[in-house]
């Protein structure tokens, strides 16, 4: 055969000829090889032998290492099994990979008469192609570009992070719950409307507010708060309005209140629930007119802020007690934001939990290496009646007593739970498809057909599933 026509061998020759692949070991780059040919693997691997080479064979496992390494490029054959012919495995692979790791460069390899598929492959978000037979050379350059252009967009992201101030500072949350209430903060932030948060003691009331004083234009003024149910029904309203000289005995000077020492800021009012009300209708009005008049005083002064209300009560059983005023409420809620508490945030007891470690480890100069799974599980199981204010104590205390280098569930004085969710995604939604199931079945009196259409499902389906799960 002349030598023009050999294909590539599989044996690797004596020295390579890229000398950019082979790197020192601090250097060196994970590359995720997806490939079923057990030949080309070997190549492939001895060729990037100077990369963190790992190795898939199927759809199911280079997902599986994706989540776990995250590797900055992929190398993936289209034609995977069970059906090698066909680029559906492939594809469907190139789909989950990009779900699961967003920035990662894919570049997939193809058969030398598919070139349709390779297009289709690029159109779903592939980086770039090559078809086959593999020229560990060219590919080594594509991949190189790869890497490059991965580095430089990585490091383009943690510039922006770095220079972009935290709008939500403070806040610690990953729950879909709090999501979604920091984007409305986010929204609601740039605005002049007046805000009422609700949420029970101890959600991060104050913290909201002050996000969204800080993303507001008077993030640059005064943020002015007041406990409305810390001070004394007799001091409350000097201490809002403020006074003249003489008003009362000991009144020896002018002094501003809080709206007024505001002006041009942000004046949060905590606990507003508690408000007397002869104080509610003086607070409607300045609301209404933007003015105020000190205790002691007639002159009407012109205020310009931002006033954000909170409490942990029920406002709507206070109206109907005649406790609270309705039109200051409706003053007062043009935008109202209820704060999850911390037992509904799925996730956030946990990233609460290692936060205050890490805070109080170096405040107390404790070297502790985080909790041992049945704190983690208690964490997660236990209510927090008293939400982050209570987790934060506990951490803190457990910091302080704690006599081991791992925190345990005793050292939070938590009980740990007899079972937890359990983690592994296969075995959480068997549990819950046996669970609809069960539920479909008693709601329709075992009458199968009945369950398979609720389902969603074809009886022979629903048969299986109920055979699967030992149902019958």
């Amino acid at each position: 055969m002349p030598a023009a026509n050999r294909k590539p061998a599989a044996v690797p020759p004596p020295e390579p000829t890229r000398q950019s692949v082979a790197r020192s070991a601090p250097e060196r780059r994970t590359l995720l090889i997806v490939e079923d040919d057990l030949g080309l693997q070997s190549q492939l691997r001895w060729y990037f032998e100077g990369y963190e080479v790992l190795v898939a064979e199927d759809r199911e496992s280079a997902v599986n290492l994706v989540r776990r390494h995250e590797p900055p490029v992929v190398t993936l054959d289209l034609g995977l099994p069970p059906d090698p012919a066909n680029a559906t495995e492939g594809l469907e692979a190139l789909d989950q990979i990009l779900s699961a790791a967003p920035h990662t460069k894919v570049i997939v390899v193809t058969g030398n008469d598919d070139r349709e598929n390779a297009v289709r492959a690029v159109g779903r978000g592939a980086y770039d192609f090559y078809q086959k037979p593999v020229d560990p050379e060219v590919l080594g350059l594509i991949v190189d570009r790869a890497y490059n252009l991965f580095e430089l967009e990585d490091e383009n992201r943690r510039l922006a992070r770095k220079e972009r101030p935290s709008p939500l500072a403070g806040i610690i949350a990953a729950s879909g719950e709090m999501t979604r209430v920091c984007r409305m903060v986010e929204k609601v932030a740039p605005t002049s409307a007046t805000v009422l948060l609700l949420g029970e003691s101890g959600t991060g009331k104050e913290l909201l507010a002050r996000a969204l004083h800080g993303l507001s234009p008077r993030a640059e003024q005064r943020f002015v708060a007041i406990n409305c149910a810390a001070i004394p029904e007799t001091l409350l309203e000097s201490e809002l309005f403020g006074y003249e000289k003489g008003a009362f005995t000991g009144a020896a000077k002018q002094t501003l209140g809080k709206i007024e020492y505001a002006h041009k800021g942000t004046l949060f009012l905590d606990e507003i629930g508690d408000l007397p009300m002869s104080l509610q209708a003086k607070l409607l009005r300045f609301l209404q007119e933007r003015v105020i008049e000190r205790v002691g005083g007639r002159e009407e002064i012109a205020v310009d802020v931002r006033v954000i209300g909170a409490t942990h009560q029920d406002l709507g059983q206070l109206i109907e007690e005649g406790r609270f005023r309705e039109d200051l409420y409706y003053r007062l809620s043009e935008i109202s934001l209820r704060i999850p508490p911390l037992r509904e945030r799925t996730g956030d007891s946990v990233l609460l939990a290692r936060h205050f470690l890490d805070l109080f480890g170096r405040e107390h100069g404790r070297s502790l290496r985080g909790f041992t799974e049945d704190a983690l599980a208690a964490i997660e199981a236990y209510p927090w009646p008293g939400n982050a204010r209570e987790l934060e104590n506990r951490v803190k205390r457990a910091v302080i007593m704690a006599e081991n280098n791992r925190i345990a569930a005793e050292d939070l004085e938590l009980v740990v739970p007899d079972e937890s969710m359990p983690l592994n995604l296969r075995q959480v939604r068997e549990e819950a498809e046996r669970r609809a199931i069960e539920r479909a079945l008693a709601l329709y009196n075992g009458n199968v057909s009945q369950a398979a259409d609720i389902l969603g499902v074809s009886r022979p389906t629903l048969y299986d599933l109920v055979k699967k799960y030992d149902l019958r």
